[in-house]
């Protein structure tokens, strides 16, 4: 399957299929945790303060989603980021459908989220991952994000990465 023959929806997303994805991913996964939790309350609200969701379909069978997320100053301290909110973005949970791994898509929407964050001014992107998440971590390495923190949380050992753009 090719990236560019997906439809992609990032107006009016549909959260339903957004959520029915996100169930999808999180049981097919062997360590679900590494995913996090969002609820839908908290999703519309990263939603009605600047936040953006990309849904992408295969006909109209749901494959990967990408979440950007504004970053806040309290977050960027926390992991040691001392520049302002207004020129960093955050790249939210990304996720393929069990169905599609191993296609490229994770790499391919941190690469749209690049360009979105260009054209929304920013200058760095913020990400996280659970330390053992070695696919999305090379990933992230591969596309030049910086590690700049590792810390303990909930979830267990992350670690939290930057991209000049």
């Amino acid at each position: 399957m090719e990236f560019e023959k997906l439809k992609c929806v990032s107006e009016n997303v549909q959260l339903d299929d957004y959520l029915q994805l996100y169930k999808y991913v999180r049981d097919n996964m062997n360590n679900p945790e590494w995913l996090g939790t969002f609820e839908k309350e908290e999703i519309i609200d990263i939603l009605s303060n600047g936040g953006k969701i990309w849904l992408y379909y295969d006909n109209n069978k749901t494959v990967c989603s990408m979440f950007y997320i504004p970053a806040n100053n309290k977050s960027l301290l926390k992991h040691n980021i001392q520049y302002d909110e207004n020129i960093v973005g955050s790249l939210g949970p990304i996720m393929v459908s069990p169905d599609y791994v191993g296609n490229g898509f994770q790499t391919r929407m941190m690469l749209q989220l690049e360009e979105y964050c260009k054209n929304i001014g920013k200058k760095y992107i913020f990400t996280k991952a659970h330390s053992e998440n070695l696919f999305s971590i090379n990933n992230m390495i591969k596309n030049k994000y910086e590690l700049v923190h590792k810390y303990k949380n909930e979830r267990g050992d992350m670690s939290a990465f930057l991209k000049e753009i």
